[in-house]
């Protein structure tokens, strides 16, 4: 993403940070008039591993443990997943992009929550209407990647991280608890996209540029981003839970986040589960997440969020015990 990492502008913003190349193709079309069933694409490959991640979390009974514990178990279930930026730039009309098989930091979290929503809300059962069961899979990827759960063209996805955070929150997916943490203000500008508008296609067009310009001037006027800077993050790790949605805020000029991944409490010690902007398959950090941080320059700090229990949980099944790590 500038992070926009879902973006073309996600190559530019890796070339900023690890001197990587590339561009990928964007769309600014929408897709509002269609159903995604008119231009979302399964692989075979994907509809297995869909398939298999289901009965599996099934049998490991994700469908009955906290959110963050749920999560973090289908998370480490795709260790090892290749990486791969731009899958969400297609041509035509902008729509739902399925890709398990290939995951970048963003996609990575987007897919994991989808698929935990999946199997606590429709579960093994529902795979067998393989149309509906899509369908389902693709309207929750949709609720998470796009503002308001709607497809209304390139711009109607959440391409700034902190976007991404503050909409899923307001839609009640997510608590933001990073300034129950000890974080602080971030009040630096958001402009990445609009001052890089070369890197990103989709801009060429006027009115996807106004409106990228619009979601800049809200981000950067607030309500403030806050940020747990790296020297305090090592202070608070018991504070952070399995599953725990973390953002690394970066320094590059106009950019609020530069990665993104779960939580994930290791032998004692709190872990960052990813897709690596190196290009390296979906790995757990061999690091900790403070000495992680703080040995990355462009990183100052980390914003954290936490999974809403009812999102994932359906109505009329009783609550489980709480059981996590940290507080």
């Amino acid at each position: 993403m500038p992070f926009p990492s879902r973006s073309s502008g996600f190559a530019l913003g890796l070339s900023l940070i690890f001197g990587l190349t590339g561009r990928a193709a964007a769309q600014s079309l929408s897709a509002a008039s269609l159903p995604d069933s008119a231009v979302t694409a399964w692989s075979a490959q994907d509809w297995q591993i869909f398939q298999e991640k289901v009965r599996w979390a099934a049998g490991a009974g994700l469908d009955t443990v906290p959110a963050g514990e749920a999560i973090a178990q289908l998370g480490e279930s795709f260790v090892g997943t290749p990486y791969r930026a731009g899958t969400l730039e297609a041509p035509g009309p902008e729509h739902v992009i399925v890709n398990l098989h290939e995951l970048d930091c963003v996609t990575f979290v987007e897919t994991v929550l989808a698929v935990t929503q999946f199997v606590r809300q429709d579960g093994v059962a529902a795979l067998g209407d393989s149309m509906a069961a899509r369908a389902r899979y693709e309207g929750y990827l949709r609720a998470i990647r796009y503002r308001a759960g709607m497809i209304e063209g390139y711009a109607s996805r959440l391409h700034y991280f902190s976007d991404w955070l503050a909409m899923n929150a307001t839609a009640g997916h997510v608590e933001i608890v990073t300034a129950q943490l000890g974080g602080i203000p971030d009040t630096r500008p958001v402009t990445f996209m609009t001052s890089h508008a070369s890197a990103y296609p989709a801009l060429s067009d006027s009115m996807t540029l106004v409106t990228i310009q619009m979601v800049e001037d809200r981000l950067t006027a607030g309500p403030p981003r806050y940020v747990l800077p790296k020297d305090s993050i090592a202070g608070i790790v018991n504070g952070i839970r399995d599953g725990d949605i973390i953002a690394a805020a970066t320094t590059v000029a106009g950019l609020d986040v530069s990665h993104t991944g779960f939580a994930l409490w290791k032998d004692g010690e709190l872990h960052l589960m990813h897709a690596p902007l190196t290009g390296s398959p979906v790995e757990i950090s061999p690091l900790p997440l403070a000495e992680r941080i703080k040995g990355i320059t462009n990183q100052w700090g980390i914003m954290v969020a936490r999974v809403e229990e009812m999102w994932l949980w359906p109505a009329g099944r009783p609550m489980p015990p709480a059981h996590h790590h940290g507080q």
